[in-house]
């Protein structure tokens, strides 16, 4: 079912955990568009597979993501560029349809980052639910110091995430931050040296993935969803929620743990 490309790794575990790794150590992981495609299937598979409780991403080699690979995309002879508005018919199919699915998609999402994560890179770290990062990682929006404008949702997720005025010292003034700082403004999860971020990142992943999936899920749409309702709506989004999640083998699992005095065995169900 999961199929990956030239430049993504995919592959999905007994433990219930979707891995797909960038693997452009040469270009830190610079996407393309074919990763883009198919790391979009990957997820949308995901919300059809029962068996997938969970998402960890993650880069090969030092780096977790350099951005997009515009230079790779503009270096065609001319013959062979894409034609004028390209980027505007491109992006709501490709980039502007992976941020949202990572935002939506009802399995937690681990994201395990080292190195660089600039651009869309810095972004799918801030979709994911959880960022487990290098104290020294660097997080860079690049947009303003090459000429162009942001993509792939930064100008919508940071001034949720961290304020206008911290927003703008990323977007506007190209500030980098490191992974402690990241961790300081809220950014991301948490940071730990750069040796334990794979293994801190699979625990965490594992973790969720033996998880009440149903509840869990729910609780992120809640969460995404409530980011522009009002509280009225908002309210009945909880109760349909509630209603759902209580009739899962979960919920009654919980119930009967708590009775016994044990730690609930989630089935995911």
């Amino acid at each position: 079912m999961y199929s990956g490309c030239a430049g993504l790794g995919l592959s999905l575990g007994d433990d219930a955990v979707l891995r797909m790794v960038l693997d452009r150590p040469d270009k830190r992981n610079a996407l393309d568009d074919d990763m883009v495609a198919a790391m979009i299937a990957a997820v949308e598979a995901s919300e059809r597979d029962e068996s997938v409780r969970a998402i960890l991403l993650s880069g090969a080699g030092e780096h977790f993501c350099g951005g997009f690979d515009i230079v790779s995309r503009n270096a065609a002879p001319a013959d062979r560029r894409p034609r004028a508005g390209s980027i505007q018919r491109r992006l709501p199919s490709q980039a502007h349809r992976l941020i949202p699915l990572l935002l939506s998609v009802q399995v937690p999402v681990v994201c395990a980052v080292r190195g660089w994560a600039a651009g869309i890179g810095l972004h799918l770290a801030v979709a994911a639910d959880f960022a487990v990062v290098a104290e020294d990682a660097r997080f860079w929006e690049p947009f303003t110091e090459r000429g162009f404008t942001p993509d792939s949702g930064g100008t919508w997720m940071l001034p949720r995430r961290l304020g206008e005025v911290r927003a703008r010292e990323l977007l506007v003034l190209g500030r980098a931050l490191s992974g402690l700082e990241a961790v300081d403004w809220g950014l991301v999860h948490r940071a730990v040296p750069t040796a334990d971020v794979l293994d801190d990142a699979e625990a965490l992943a594992v973790r969720l993935a033996g998880g009440p999936t149903v509840a869990l899920g729910l609780t992120k749409w809640l969460m995404h969803r409530g980011s522009d309702a009002s509280l009225g709506d908002h309210l009945r989004d909880e109760a349909f929620a509630l209603e759902l999640s209580s009739r899962s083998d979960d919920f009654r699992e919980g119930l009967l743990a708590f009775t016994e005095k044990r730690p609930p065995r989630f089935t995911g169900r």
